[in-house]
């Protein structure tokens, strides 16, 4: 990997990815939080209150989405921080289309990757199975809206390029290693 193209070697990412996670984490949910609110205030409102099984008051449910937000930011912040996925998403490859891409757009689709799994995860296995349980007959979520996945796009976009706008990740990318054969050229696979 070139010097010019790790992430956070451009002078923004001064960070850890536990910071850069949760800022990610934090402004994503918000911009995900206005798209709910955007087409049914009352998801916000009322239905994500209802998951927990509390009536709706004040601003519970924000609290509750934008903690959601930042947990699961912190959580994108740890997995991509590692060594493999960042091996991955930092690689540098023979592909034309990805080797022109800068580390932050990369950080960005990884990000929205990310949102897709949330969103074929979590409102659609666990927030059923989670009012199954708990008695509540119809949680009010939109899981299988086309506003449901695309707040859960948004979120992960807007995660993923904050997080590499503040983490900076450039030593550890300088050592991770990709799972699969980089382009020969690479500094990497020139250690080997």
């Amino acid at each position: 990997m070139s010097a010019e193209s790790a992430p956070g070697s451009d002078g923004i990412g001064t960070g850890n990815w536990l910071f850069g996670g949760a800022i990610g984490g934090a402004v994503g949910s918000l911009l995900f939080g206005l798209v709910l609110w955007l087409v049914d205030p009352t998801i916000v409102t009322e239905a994500i209150p209802a998951i927990y099984g509390i009536e709706p008051t004040g601003t519970a449910g924000w609290t509750f989405h934008l903690a959601h937000g930042l947990v699961l930011g912190v959580v994108f912040g740890a997995l991509i921080s590692r060594g493999p996925i960042l091996g991955t998403v930092t690689a540098d490859v023979e592909t034309g289309f990805l080797a022109s891409m800068g580390n932050g757009l990369r950080f960005a689709l990884a990000g929205m990757v990310y949102g897709l799994a949330i969103w074929a995860i979590l409102p659609l296995i666990v927030v059923p199975a989670w009012a199954g349980i708990g008695g509540i007959e119809e949680p009010g979520f939109p899981v299988l809206a086309f506003e449901s996945l695309l707040g859960h796009l948004l979120y992960g976009l807007l995660l993923g390029g904050l997080f590499s706008a503040v983490a900076d990740t450039a030593p550890k990318a300088r050592d991770a290693e990709a799972p699969f054969e980089e382009a020969s050229d690479s500094p990497r696979s020139s250690r080997e």
